[in-house]
């Protein structure tokens, strides 16, 4: 006696289960098992005797732990915060303190300028600025005197409230150099009509440069003792990706202007609004009498 035939069974994996998206036989009957290529078995499946966990599944990437690679996290993650602050290299503060004064001559204060120089004569030329060896008692020692050089600018630069202008202009760097403090020093001595106005200019000379934002708008001080006017800001400047945190000051008088800038490694991080700017315009009232100096044995 024949057996009958055994029921039809669906193709299945190794591991069981149906072969996925296989076609009919189109001769009938029972569809063939799939044959391997000439390179492994078929896509999509695992060759004998492994896991089918270990293999990722058709068209999923794999996936890697986190591990050494060109990263805070490893390959494939992302880097961890925002790129360290660097502050602005000497040469970018010398330039952004001394175009302060350059732009006090611009042409919108000039034509003002203009008005301002018919309320009066000119004061007379009492007092002048040099660039001493050291600044704020031995604390900055010069770096470089610039009065015949970026100072040569200033003197060039028409302004109408100022006559026989002088440049006076040095870079310092701190007592020891480690902690690469720099000062800037730019002013002009001569005869200047409109002092307060100066002042304001200078300020706002630096706040308009190239990269600059002003963030801290100006104050004014008085420090006690030194009978003098000064108004202080801050502003950030960029130096390609850097930002750097710049406070500076300055004054006016009948016969010199003068903007100072000081950035140590904790000023050129910190937020601006944290800078401490009555220490700065005490600093640079003290600076004043440093480089201030009678012309001809007159008085102070």
């Amino acid at each position: 006696m024949s057996m009958p035939p055994p029921p039809h069974q669906p193709p299945s994996t190794p591991y069981g289960g149906p072969v996925p998206n296989q076609p009919p036989n189109p001769y009938g009957g029972p569809v063939p098992p799939q044959q391997p290529g000439p390179y492994g078995p078929p896509q999509g499946f695992p060759p004998p005797g492994h896991p089918p966990q270990a293999y990722p599944r058709h068209g999923v990437p794999p996936q890697y732990p986190a591990g050494p690679g060109p990263g805070p996290g490893g390959w494939g993650q992302p880097p961890m915060g925002p790129p360290p602050k660097k502050k602005l290299s000497a040469g970018a503060i010398v330039a952004i303190v001394v175009g302060s004064l350059v732009l006090v001559g611009g042409i919108g204060y000039g034509v003002k300028a203009v008005l301002d120089s018919a309320t009066g004569p000119f004061p007379a030329a009492t007092h002048k600025l040099v660039v001493p060896q050291t600044l704020l008692g031995g604390e900055f020692t010069l770096v470089s005197d610039l009065s015949d050089t970026q100072g040569k600018e200033i003197e060039d630069t028409p302004d109408f409230t100022v006559k026989d202008a002088t440049a006076a202009v040095g870079q310092y760097s701190g007592e020891d150099g480690s902690d690469g403090s720099v000062l800037v020093l730019s002013g002009l001595y001569g005869q200047i009509k409109s002092p307060g106005s100066t002042r304001s200019s200078i300020l706002r000379g630096a706040a308009t440069d190239k990269g600059s934002k002003l963030v801290v708008k100006p104050r004014d001080f008085t420090p006690a003792g030194y009978g003098v006017t000064v108004s202080c800001q801050v502003t950030t400047s960029r130096d390609g990706l850097s930002t750097t945190t710049l406070p500076m000051c300055a004054w006016g008088d009948e016969n010199t202007a003068a903007a100072v800038a000081l950035v140590g490694a904790g000023e050129a991080t910190a937020d601006p609004q944290d800078i401490d700017l009555a220490d700065l315009a005490e600093k640079t009232a003290k600076i004043r009498a440093e480089i201030r100096k009678p012309i001809g044995g007159a008085g102070n």
